[in-house]
């Protein structure tokens, strides 16, 4: 379809070119933003920890379960159930949320019932720029990260964060995804780097003992935590 209109692609992936090329496209690959993106500051750092006294010597948990109520709607629960047994057998751990503008309040809603009292970093009291920081610093603070599927995968291999990756969708959206994929893995960072290194947990196997023991996973050994 993309064919009949355009001419040339600037692809931000670099398995996406065949791709065009081959309906007689042009196509080149020019890297994806999060690149350039700056990483934290070991000022940025010590001032998260600061600001919501948390503490460098504990394990710390980063959770991300989407940008859009839709998807926080889905996976906020399943989340939160995944951190029980993680919480259970690592009890000091301290979780952090960094939340998107549009569903600050949202996300803190879904997320009152959850266990090990999240931290939520909210921007909707800070500019741009200072929640920005404070992002990039619970990015590096984290031991592990708990992600929906998306470019945010990208965002936390730069940061060098290691992550289990889990997303669910309505059951017509399943059964569609599923009779199209080509693919084995829907993780952007799997993808580009030709592996399945990073767990993922897609569709019905978004559950949250298998999650919560791909952390446990994470957090104890240091061989998962470095590939």
């Amino acid at each position: 379809k993309m064919a009949k209109s355009v001419d040339h692609v600037l692809a931000l992936l670099p398995f996406e070119p065949p791709y065009m090329q081959a309906e007689g496209m042009g196509c080149d690959f020019v890297g994806h933003p999060v690149v350039t993106e700056p990483q934290a500051t070991q000022a940025e750092i010590a001032a998260l920890l600061a600001k919501y006294r948390l503490d460098d010597a504990r394990k710390t948990i980063l959770v991300l379960p989407g940008s859009r109520r839709s998807e926080i709607d889905r996976l906020a629960p399943i989340f939160g159930a995944t951190l029980a047994p993680v919480l259970a057998r690592h009890p000091t751990a301290q979780v952090i949320l960094p939340a998107a503008p549009a569903v600050a309040a949202h996300l803190a809603d879904k997320i009152a019932d959850w266990p090990g009292a999240p931290v939520v970093l909210d921007p909707r009291d800070q500019a741009p720029d200072n929640f920005a920081a404070e992002k990039r610093a619970a990015f590096a603070l984290a031991d592990v990260a708990l992600a929906a599927s998306g470019t945010v995968s990208l965002e936390l291999a730069a940061s060098q964060t290691p992550m289990v990756i889990a997303y669910d969708m309505t059951k017509l959206s399943r059964w569609l995804v599923q009779s199209m994929l080509l693919v084995d893995t829907v993780t952007l960072v799997n993808l580009v780097a030709e592996s399945r290194t990073v767990p993922e947990f897609i569709g019905k196997a978004c559950r949250p003992a298998a999650i919560g023991a791909a952390l446990n996973t994470l957090i104890e050994d240091d061989a998962a935590r470095a590939a």
